[in-house]
């Protein structure tokens, strides 16, 4: 199994970012729509209308507290180190569901990342006859522990695919979703970009 090729396009994911209405902490969970090496679909049902509910592999961060600053119209947000955790949906396993965060950490564990170093976030506002706004964020995370796994017939280890990790530029929407769970006060989706990070000095 050959690692994939640095600086190329490693995964793309899709997910959301959930605020904690008990502590202000956040987390962010959701799903894989490509990973480079993995032959086979990772969606059951591309077409569905609750997509995640057909993911094959999920993930979700510990939750963590995200500092604010603000910059005339932009808004930053400092995210500490902290680590996400990748599942593979194997039979038996409850489907992933956006209102149900728990969901998509009921899997099996195949990979663990942690983010090298502090995630720096901007939020741009737009003029309010549009409404239109941007938000995004980019980080580099290590791969700290995986195991192999099956899919599709196929055998996979993500440290034989990305041993040095990733580096993922992320975008959310403008408007956080209505009728956010038990528990949260804000969910807003996001989507993922990653490409693999090349060997370097471990810190």
């Amino acid at each position: 199994m050959a690692p994939v090729i640095p600086a190329s396009v490693a995964w793309y994911v899709t997910g959301r970012f959930y605020l904690s209405s008990e502590d202000s902490t956040l987390q962010d969970l959701g799903y894989f729509l490509h990973l480079e090496g993995l032959r086979g679909p990772l969606l059951e049902d591309p077409t569905g209308k609750v997509a995640e509910a057909t993911a094959l592999l999920t993930f979700r961060s510990t939750p963590f507290k995200s500092v604010s600053i603000d910059n005339g119209g932009l808004s930053l947000s400092v995210d500490p180190v902290g680590d996400f955790t990748v599942y593979l949906k194997e039979p038996g396993h409850g489907r992933a569901h956006f209102d149900d965060p728990a969901s998509f950490s009921e899997g099996r564990p195949i990979a663990t990342f942690r983010r090298a170093s502090l995630v720096v976030g901007g939020a741009f506002s737009g003029p309010a006859s549009t409404g239109r706004s941007l938000s995004m964020n980019v980080f580099t995370a290590r791969l700290v522990w995986s195991t192999a796994f099956e899919l599709h017939g196929e055998r996979y280890d993500l440290k034989e695919l990305l041993p040095h990790g990733i580096t993922q530029w992320g975008e959310s929407g403008p408007t956080a979703l209505a009728s956010p769970p038990p528990g949260f006060s804000k969910v807003v989706p996001f989507v993922g970009s990653a490409v693999a990070v090349g060997p370097g000095p471990m810190r």
